[in-house]
């Protein structure tokens, strides 16, 4: 089976296609490689497709006034991205940098306009990954308007671990690697107080860092610290996928 068929098919979004109608999607769709650090779109571009990752790991930013960059999202192969193209003609408004080399499929907004009139189910899986993001950007928000630098911090490494934890004798090791740039722009601080926050962290025995491998000695007493419930997550198995565990749309 071709590469780009398997993907396609393979995504929650288009799971209930017919074969017929997945091999229209395939050959309108093309399949594009990108190198680590190399920009997928920029927020003058026209916004005339709609994204999935096949291969790799992609971040969604915007820049601010001061030229800071404000990380929106992570985007793992499987996750589509992009889909305000769906409902919005204009220019997109943020980065898609890749993180990593990458391969995505651009799925022209026109195919995905047809099936969210024909499928039900592509109209609904399309409208709840708008809601999922419109909530995970909100709690972050109000996590930088009413919480300190550090439980910020906490804060994310307790969502980090929901979608990136394996559970191990040491702890919840994240199989991601963020450099503490790539932190300070997600919870909107410095590199300086991240780096500080994750040394006390280390110095109280909550948390320790092997080869940029963050690991949570203790995740539900981190919850417990900034008032959230611990996630639930996996013991650690060969058997496990590499990278991120699909993403809770419909939560």
């Amino acid at each position: 089976m071709d590469e780009k068929l398997w993907f396609l098919k393979e995504c929650p979004l288009f799971e209930r296609l017919t074969e017929d109608q997945i091999e229209r999607l395939e050959a309108a769709s093309q399949s594009r490689s990108f190198g680590k650090g190399e920009m997928i779109y920029l927020p003058s571009d026209a916004s005339e497709s709609v994204l999935l990752l096949t291969k790799g790991r992609v971040k969604l930013f915007h820049v601010t006034s001061d030229g800071k960059q404000a990380l929106l999202a992570l985007i793992e192969p499987g996750e589509v991205f992009g889909e305000l193209a769906v409902f919005d003609g204009g220019q997109r408004e943020e980065f898609a940098e890749a993180m990593m080399p990458s391969t995505l499929i651009r799925i022209p907004k026109v195919i995905i306009q047809d099936l969210m009139e024909s499928e039900a189910n592509v109209a609904i899986g399309i409208t709840k990954l708008i809601g999922f993001r419109r909530r995970r950007v909100e709690r972050r928000l109000k996590s930088l308007l009413f919480r300190s630098n550090r439980e910020r911090l906490i804060h994310l490494l307790i969502e980090l671990a929901d979608q990136y934890g394996v559970r191990t004798p040491d702890g919840v090791r994240l199989k991601i690697k963020l450099s503490h740039q790539e932190l300070a722009s997600i919870i909107g601080s410095t590199r300086e107080t991240v780096t500080v926050v994750l040394g006390d962290l280390q110095s109280e025995g909550k948390l320790k860092i092997e080869r940029r491998h963050l690991i949570l000695n203790d995740i539900d007493r981190l919850a417990a610290t900034i008032g959230v419930t611990s996630p639930e997550v996996p013991v650690d198995s060969p058997f496990l996928h590499r990278t991120a565990r699909p993403a809770r749309y419909g939560t």
